[in-house]
């Protein structure tokens, strides 16, 4: 069986430099990443067709690796699309009907954008759902709420915040661990 190839599907902000994304992309040397948005950031049709081009530039397997926003990415594109994923670690995603913190879209600007409602449906491939238990972003009963409504494996952090650099992360590398489950 053909390995599969990890593809990285970064949130709203894109490419972080210190982010545990892009750190661990870089040691994965046939690992590929959704590249950034040039228009229409904050287009959940750009951000889905962005993912979509990236999938298939990929020959064989894929094993989506998804945080926050990049997360509804994902859960947006399955519900249209049908080329077979392997599985998708799903990384503290981000609860866009719920307001943010000042800083982030407005669930208004989200509506306007597409990204609401979020998909309920079932996933069509394997998935791990990591959850934070002090998430800005996500309250842990809600991420548990989606995981089970996407079929999704629910497997909780501890207080790991948003699981971004602002949160202490750099390096997560337990996120290696994850997708060797999904192997």
């Amino acid at each position: 069986m053909t390995t599969p190839t990890i593809l990285f599907v970064p949130g709203l902000r894109d490419h972080v430099s210190q982010h545990w994304q892009t750190l661990l992309q870089a040691k994965l040397p046939s690992a590929r990443s959704v590249p950034p948005l040039e228009h229409d950031k904050l287009s959940r049709a750009a951000r889905v067709a962005a993912l979509d081009r990236a999938l298939e530039a990929i020959d064989g397997p894929v094993i989506l690796v998804a945080h926050s926003a990049g997360v509804m990415i994902t859960v947006h594109w399955a519900q249209t699309h049908r080329r077979p994923i392997h599985g998708a670690l799903l990384a503290t995603p981000a609860d866009l009907e719920t307001p943010m913190p000042a800083g982030y879209p407005t669930t208004d600007t989200l509506h306007e954008h597409g990204w609401l409602p979020v998909p309920r449906a079932p996933l069509p491939f394997p998935s791990l759902v990591a959850s934070s238990d002090n998430d800005p972003l996500c309250a842990a009963p809600r991420a548990a709420e989606l995981a089970n409504q996407w079929g999704s494996l629910l497997v909780e952090l501890g207080a790991v915040g948003h699981l971004n650099p602002a949160a202490g992360y750099g390096p997560w590398p337990m996120a290696q661990t994850l997708i060797d489950t999904l192997l």
